[in-house]
């Protein structure tokens, strides 16, 4: 694996581990605000990875689909961020602190909704990303190396298209209640 393929892993794990440290920060050491500090780091490990790669491609390297996923990384990040990070406070604080509601599992109508938030926000990925790779391409300015780029366009294009299938069909097939 590559350099850039490492980075995009260790963002990920870097990701994860600053919000269980603003988690149990927050929650089990009683720091709020060093809990928020750590929270607020996840767009800086962002930056990094946008720093990295853009200085990669800025070096001469010829893209490729590491660099794309890197934009797709980034994109994704920044859309679904928040909700991520709501997502693992409310399952911390009723698994670990035995506290507050149990996370509820959607069903019906509430679910076809939720979904189709996370095709709204997957659109917004979408649009971040792609502005990335749309930058990359233009500063590169060599269309021999950043193929890959507009390819990687086409293929998100589809699977967000998918995407939106499979929430409508929600709404046409809502989701059942476990018994």
């Amino acid at each position: 694996m590559n350099f850039i393929t490492w980075m995009i892993v260790a963002c990920e794990i870097g990701f994860w581990i600053v919000i269980l440290l603003g988690l149990i920060t927050r929650y089990i050491l009683k720091y709020e605000r060093l809990g928020l500090f750590f929270l607020a780091l996840t767009p800086v490990i962002d930056l990094i990875l946008l720093i990295v790669t853009a200085t990669d491609l800025y070096n001469g390297a010829t893209a490729t689909q590491v660099h794309a996923i890197a934009a797709i990384y980034l994109g994704v990040s920044i859309a679904f961020g928040k909700s991520m990070i709501h997502w693992a406070d409310e399952r911390f604080i009723y698994y670990i602190q035995k506290q507050g509601p149990k996370p509820i599992r959607k069903t019906g109508y509430a679910y076809a909704r939720h979904s189709m938030k996370g095709s709204l926000q997957h659109v917004l990925a979408y649009i971040i990303g792609a502005a990335f790779l749309v930058a990359m391409i233009y500063f590169i300015n060599a269309p021999a190396k950043t193929e890959v780029f507009l390819e990687t366009l086409k293929i998100w294009a589809l699977v967000l298209g998918i995407d939106f299938v499979f929430s409508i069909s929600y709404f046409i097939w809502p989701r059942p209640e476990k018994a």
